[in-house]
């Protein structure tokens, strides 16, 4: 039989470039003369900005040190066995670079089974052991303290969860088993599934002990003082953990329900990790921890193995990575610096791009517009959102006044912008508006300013055509709610010169946003593929199909809304705008739907009411509609969908509207909330055989968002 020792010494040799996590063992004396301890800390030897993970080789020394503290917990010198992290870090998990690497199905079950060989040995020691939850603890960092006898957690700890069905894994060294087990199955629930499937969303300290996974919380500054004086108490009898009753009854089986509706309106069956999670959920209500542990093996093996993880790992890197190096932008050292900006306009938009200026690049900001009223009223929304950050405590009243003290109004652009570094306009969507407003900036401005366009469609270079230096002209298109979502699509004109282009980057960082450069085409991304997509469904519900058939055949690509609920959000107005626009450059490909038209021409906000607290189609809407008698099936709609989306991807990679097919996905999961297990689109769309049906190869390269050959 394989030891754990050589099953990690195998999957080592297939992960070279692992980062190695130690796990050093020191032996300290605990307070009131409790006897002698064994503390095993994990490091990775580097800061807190590269975190502690667990590949083979750090699993095989956590492994080394656990048999090293069995010996000593077996002969008696030691009475208790702790573990923590190095500073800020407890540890976030399994490396998922070594997951990519992995081709064989035999493979994968080994790293399942290599975690759980190592983790259960905790709670089989001899005497307690503690884990002391001092940092960010993530999958397999959570799960190594759920082995633990105990556990304490420091009111400092900023990240705590249990992602991996965010990614598109199970939480798959006893996570699963174990939690339900802890604190009850409704709870486990919440965090394993609800919290993963709401964008990952994180713990902090105290609602870990407050969900009863931490037994202790203690402040950050003394917290591994305080968890050894409670360690000593707890081994010395006085202090009791007294945990609360695990209703194993009728209570379990609706939690495991509440899990799948939630799935179900997150991922509509379209990814089954949250499934898998929830059968081993259901299944630990029997406590039998060891059967549930060959569950998430399984379950890890045959996820590994499938093209949704893949996607999930592919979109993780894709943010995490190639956002922090978007490709095509020019040297930074071009960048010029921004102390002062100008925002044309005082409408939502540009009040919401002042506030966030302000927060973020902390220099005086000035909107103008054509009356002192509206200028008024945008400058009174930016003060009224720093209240709400006050209120909520997220500033302080130094920094509330600090920033309020920025943001400024002015109707003459001459005094407003005459020393501005960089001005953005967020006028009406009209070119002669546009080119107006940006004379009368280039008139007034210094000569190195930059001035950007908060266009969604419009062409950039047609906008600048006019000016004396079109070249510093840049699009700079932001995504609405402009606070929540991170992409900022970067436009080159053919004019624009690579300072302009620098400084517009630096600008993006400064505002943490996810920049992309695209080329000047209309819609440019995510407007584009959107208005394709939408266009589509459009087509089919004025050709016959039924608005509810053309929703619901969209919905296991598991999208964050349906696309006439996105219409909503959008507005019609704006849809049948940027169709327009599209339609006038593509007009073989992009329609005006007549019904749509109809519904903007009637003044409805949307396809839909909601009387009865669900969506359900507007009657007066449905009196509106125009339809001929092709009625397709939901089958053929997504299709149809499927197909035009991959076709506008392949001519938009033909066009190089982007570098690779890598920003086409980065722009849709960070300006439009499609999902990872879509890695974006281009990874669905390769699994599914749409693109080589469509455009005859495949998108990206065996190996980057699937299984290597």
């Amino acid at each position: 039989m394989t030891t754990t020792a050589e099953l990690l010494k195998g999957a080592a040799e297939l992960f070279p470039d692992e980062v190695v996590t130690q796990a050093h063992v020191r032996h300290l004396d605990l307070p009131k003369g409790a006897g002698k301890f064994a503390l095993i800390t994990l490091d990775n030897g580097l800061d807190h900005t590269k975190p502690t993970t667990f590949g083979p080789q750090s699993l095989a020394n956590l492994n080394a040190a656990i048999d090293q503290v069995e010996r000593e917990a077996a002969d008696g010198s030691v009475v208790g066995v702790g573990i923590t992290g190095k500073p800020f870090i407890f540890a976030v998990g399994a490396d998922l670079k070594g997951v990519e690497l992995l081709g064989r199905h035999e493979d994968a079950l080994a790293i399942g089974k290599g975690g759980h060989d190592v983790f259960k040995r905790l709670s089989a020691l001899a005497v307690p052991t503690f884990a002391y939850y001092n940092g960010a603890a993530m999958g397999g960092g959570v799960e190594v303290g759920l082995h633990c006898t105990y556990r304490t957690v420091s009111k400092a700890l900023p990240a705590f969860s249990l992602p991996e069905v965010f990614l598109g894994l199970v939480p798959g060294w006893g996570g699963c088993a174990l939690l339900p087990n802890l604190i009850g199955a409704d709870r486990a629930v919440s965090v394993i599934i609800e919290n993963s499937l709401n964008q990952n969303k994180q713990l902090k300290g105290e609602q870990v002990f407050e969900l009863g996974i931490a037994d202790a919380l203690f402040e950050g500054a003394d917290f591994l003082e305080q968890s050894l004086l409670w360690t000593a108490s707890v081994l010395m009898g006085d202090t009791e953990v007294v945990r609360a009753e695990i209703d194993r009854g009728e209570a379990w089986d609706t939690a495991v329900a509440r899990g799948k509706a939630i799935a179900d309106g997150k991922v509509h069956g379209a990814a089954p990790a949250a499934y898998r999670a929830l059968e081993i959920i259901a299944a630990a209500k029997n406590g039998d921890l060891g059967q549930g542990f060959d569950a998430e093996d399984q379950a890890l093996a045959d996820l590994i193995m499938g093209g949704e993880l893949r996607s999930g790992i592919y979109a993780f890197n894709l943010v995490q990575k190639r956002a922090k190096r978007p490709a095509g932008a020019p040297d930074k050292s071009l960048a010029r610096p921004v102390t002062k900006v100008g925002v044309v306009g005082a409408g939502l938009m540009a009040s919401q791009l002042a506030l966030l200026f302000a927060r973020r690049l902390e220099v005086p900001v000035v909107l103008t517009d054509i009356d002192q009223a509206r200028i008024d009223k945008g400058v009174a929304y930016v003060h009224g959102e720093i209240d709400k950050l006050l209120l909520k405590g997220r500033v302080n009243q130094d920094k509330a006044n600090r920033l309020k003290g920025l943001v400024s109004g002015h109707l003459d652009k001459a005094a407003a912008f005459g020393d501005a570094d960089f001005v953005i306009e967020a006028v009406f969507e009209e070119m002669g508006v546009k080119q107006q407003v940006f004379a009368e900036v280039e008139a007034v401005v210094p000569e190195h300013a930059v001035l950007a366009t908060n266009t969604s469609s419009l062409s950039v270079t047609e906008m600048a055509s006019k000016l004396k230096h079109p070249e510093r002209v840049v699009g700079f298109h932001f995504f609405n709610p402009v606070a929540i979502l991170p992409l900022l699509e970067i436009v080159r004109a053919e004019q624009t010169d690579d300072a302009s282009l620098a400084t517009a980057f630096a600008v993006a960082k400064s505002l943490k946003k996810t920049a992309v450069l695209v080329k000047d085409a209309p819609a440019f991304v995510v407007n584009r593929i959107l208005t394709r997509f939408m266009g589509e469904i459009q087509n089919v519900i004025d050709e016959g199909t039924p608005v509810a058939v053309a929703e619901k055949a969209v919905e296991p690509l598991g999208l964050p809304m349906s696309p006439l609920v996105l219409l909503e959000l959008v507005g019609p107005a704006i849809g049948l705008h940027v169709s327009e626009t599209l339609h006038g450059a593509f007009p073989d490909r992009f329609t005006v739907s007549p019904n749509l038209k109809a519904v903007v021409e009637a003044g409805k906000r949307g396809f839909y009411v909601y009387d009865s607290g669900k969506p359900e189609l507007d009657p007066e809407v449905a009196a509106l509609l125009k339809q001929g008698d092709a009625v397709l099936t939901e089958q053929q709609v997504r299709d149809r969908v499927l197909d035009a989306v991959a076709q506008e991807i392949g001519l938009m990679l033909d066009e190089d509207v982007v570098a690779e097919a890598q920003d086409i996905d980065l722009c849709l999961i960070t300006g439009a909330g499609w999902p990872f297990h879509l890695g974006g689109i281009t990874p669905y769309l390769d699994r599914e055989g749409v693109s080589e049906r469509v455009t005859g190869k495949k998108f990206l390269a065996p190996g980057v968002a699937s299984v290597p050959a």
